[in-house]
């Protein structure tokens, strides 16, 4: 009858090292030089005016070299230069919920092969669940479910709401969120449909689930 090694000599596996595995937040942030240079030959042909895409402004560089942790001064900051870019429109920030309904699901737009003069979508559901009856959403946002209805249908949180469609670094540094409208993915009116969508006590975000 074997005997397996283990089994023979445990003596021996206990006193091995224990191998720790190698997670990401233990590598070394590469230097800011070789970032570059890496992405900058990772995107080749590119078509007229997208050079400008593979060039970090101030904010991407501080998030990238802090990992998305900027520290206390670092985020006020940022917070303090990008709610300057925040263009509000004249009159009300609260739009066509049904057409922000449309903006929420489309997630085309912003790709190399899109014909000039793409609409391109918002994709919200990619990161959160607004409409509590859809069963397909992201997690990587907060629920917005009721979202409204839960502040009220305050219009100072309309407003807030607009600006952190527009540009979410003016509100959280670091955010993940895209900045819609400084980006100019998303157009004014895009963005006021979005927020009536969050806000339009008709909208189905802030209608309960029977």
């Amino acid at each position: 009858m074997r005997t397996s090694i283990l089994a023979a000599t445990p003596a021996l596996f206990l006193a091995l090292p224990a191998v720790a595995p190698a997670f990401a937040q233990d590598i070394p942030p590469a230097k800011p030089e070789v970032v570059e240079r890496v992405v900058k030959e990772s995107f080749t042909k590119l078509p007229e005016g997208w050079d400008a895409r593979l060039v970090q402004d101030e904010t991407m560089q501080i998030c990238s070299q802090t990992r998305n942790k900027p520290s206390a001064a670092q985020a006020d900051a940022i917070m303090a230069r990008e709610a300057k870019t925040v263009k509000y429109p004249e009159g009300s920030v609260i739009g066509n919920w049904k057409e922000g309904e449309k903006v929420a699901q489309n997630g085309r737009g912003g790709q190399f092969s899109d014909a000039p003069g793409t609409v391109s979508g918002g994709n919200c559901y990619a990161c959160h669940q607004l409409d509590p009856r859809e069963v397909s959403y992201g997690t990587l946002g907060p629920s917005l479910t009721a979202y409204g209805a839960d502040r009220k249908f305050a219009p100072e949180d309309a407003k807030a709401a607009f600006a952190k469609i527009y540009n979410a670094q003016a509100v959280f540094a670091c955010s993940s969120m895209p900045r819609f409208g400084h980006n100019g993915v998303l157009s004014e009116q895009q963005i006021k449909d979005v927020v009536a969508y969050l806000f339009d006590p008709e909208s189905p975000v802030n209608k309960p689930v029977k």
